[in-house]
């Protein structure tokens, strides 16, 4: 059985107005509750009751609204989700009625309690056979799919010898070509040498009967590259 407060600042409170209370609050079954009426209540410092004794409290006023004292003891005597109903009424019947519904929290102060996150649900995703699907040979080009093209033995830039092949198109003919009419050996290519000192600085410093006349300047111990300038010239 539930408990239920009214405490009025008046000197007499009928029984129907805390019914009809009830009844306002959603509660018209007034066999399950046990109630204890104070009057002129609003004069006492502290309730005579215990703290968190009462689920709902009911409080009839007509001169003004409980202060904050009273306030107070009506939170200390509710019950942790009590419910407290304010009706202040009028003699005078053109006043309408003032009415405050409250509801105490479940929770001290000072409580704590977890909080269950929910669990993610990750989206499904159907595939249907009837879906549009790329094929992925679509993609590939008629380019795509020829064969490369590997260079040829026979090819000057390939094998370990680098000599010039029967089909020459890249210069490498010419240039031995005018290698041989200047005499040079490959030995003089590979590792120049210079009994003057002079024969790698360029022809403006080379002697009459240099065997490196008209090669490019180079340095001395290294191999002789020649240039596409050198290969274009005519000797």
């Amino acid at each position: 059985m539930k408990s239920v407060l009214a405490i009025t600042d008046d000197t007499v409170l009928a029984t129907s107005v805390i019914v009809n209370a009830l009844q306002e609050l959603g509660n018209g079954d007034v066999a399950n509750y046990d109630s204890q009426i104070i009057t002129q209540a609003f004069s006492l410092n502290k309730l005579p009751l215990g703290a968190s004794s009462m689920d709902v409290v009911i409080s009839i006023c007509r001169s003004a609204f409980p202060s904050d004292q009273m306030l107070e003891e009506i939170s200390r005597v509710l019950k942790p989700g009590g419910v407290i109903f304010i009706h202040k009424t009028s003699q005078s019947v053109a006043v309408e009625k003032d009415e405050i519904k409250a509801k105490k929290p479940s929770w001290a102060i000072g409580s704590s309690f977890s909080i269950k996150k929910p669990a993610k649900i990750l989206p499904k995703i159907q595939i249907d056979d009837d879906s549009d699907l790329i094929d992925e040979d679509s993609l590939l080009t008629e380019e795509d799919l020829k064969k490369p093209q590997l260079p040829l033995v026979g090819d000057c830039e390939v094998g370990s010898t680098r000599k010039a092949c029967k089909n020459c198109s890249c210069g490498r003919a010419e240039a031995e070509e005018k290698v041989e009419k200047l005499g040079l050996t490959s030995d003089l290519l590979e590792n120049p040498q210079s009994a003057c000192g002079n024969c790698g600085l360029g022809d403006a410093f080379r002697c009459s009967t240099c065997p490196y006349k008209g090669l490019p300047a180079f340095k001395l111990g290294e191999k002789v590259s020649l240039s596409g300038n050198f290969l274009a010239a005519d000797i």
